[in-house]
């Protein structure tokens, strides 16, 4: 058992209270492939506040305070200019409202890319203010000396191969990654040495969909798909795009709801009722004894 600090979500005021909780562990995630197949897929969202911890906890195995919030938070125009600092505040909101999934932090762009000693020391700070759980970080076969540098040393690590959104000034853009054979064979050969390197996890991100597949297969360890396959081991979506917030999302991402159509009419609400002073009413004010 640990304690962590869960928000009583009876109130919008962040009054967090210990609480005993058990979270799902790293090795447990890295148990659900066994013999080169997956029973129950890996369930993973981005989360980037307390409340939203709280609202998709139950029903996620892991949660994944993704360097996305540079565009769906910050409005940036790509996780390149995300902070360490950044990265931290929010790791650190997402374990509070949280108890039951095992949370991840991306390790932002140039933070860990200069050598093995430095994406220690980035991960390190990381897990002591945050309470995560491990880090992701993107790049296969380059960056399997550093995945193993971190694993020796206690820090699980989730890769990412694929469509490497840190790397979008090189590639060009964020098309699917995989079309011709040259590149599918380095992204499969990327995630077979981040598998050997150690890591407890990898995501392949907007590939051609049967080099998903080949790599789900080839490697030991579980492979959660974001425009990849059914046949991942798990998937992950940022959850802004997952619920609606935005008008336009990739064609890998289905919408479960258009949460931002209902912002925008509640707010219409508020404004009418506003500027027809019929709120705030009895109901909303402080009437004399």
């Amino acid at each position: 058992m640990s304690t962590t600090f869960q928000l009583d979500t009876a109130t919008s005021r962040a009054n967090p209270t210990p609480a005993p909780v058990k979270r799902l562990t790293i090795p447990a995630i890295r148990r659900r492939k066994k013999n080169g197949e997956t029973q129950e897929p890996v369930v993973m969202l981005t989360a980037y506040t307390a409340r939203q911890a709280q609202l998709l906890d139950e029903h996620c195995d892991l949660l994944l305070v993704g360097d996305s919030l540079g565009q769906v938070i910050y409005g940036l125009p790509s996780s390149v200019p995300v902070t360490l600092d950044m990265m931290i505040a929010h790791g650190a909101a997402v374990v509070r409202g949280s108890w039951h999934a095992a949370v991840l932090v991306d390790l932002p762009f140039g933070t860990y890319e200069g050598s093995p000693q430095q994406a220690f020391e980035t991960s390190a700070r990381i897990l002591k203010e945050t309470g995560a759980a491990g880090v992701k970080l993107e790049g296969g076969e380059a960056m399997a000396e550093t995945v193993r540098f971190l694993t020796q040393r206690g820090i699980p690590v989730m890769g990412h191969v694929g469509l490497t959104p840190q790397a979008v000034n090189q590639l060009g853009g964020y098309g699917a990654r995989g079309r011709d054979a040259a590149e599918a064979e380095k992204i499969i050969n990327d995630a077979k040495a981040l598998d050997e390197a150690g890591a407890f996890s990898i995501v392949v991100e907007g590939v051609v969909e049967p080099i998903a597949i080949a790599m789900t297969e080839a490697v030991s360890c579980p492979v959660i798909g974001i425009g990849g396959s059914a046949r991942c081991d798990g998937q992950v979506l940022v959850v802004d795009d997952m619920v609606g917030m935005f008008e336009r999302v990739p064609r890998f991402v289905k919408r479960y709801a258009d949460v931002a159509s209902v912002i925008s009419q509640a707010a219409a609400d508020y404004a009418a009722e506003v500027r027809n002073r019929s709120f705030p009413g009895i109901e909303q004010t402080y009437q004399p004894k």
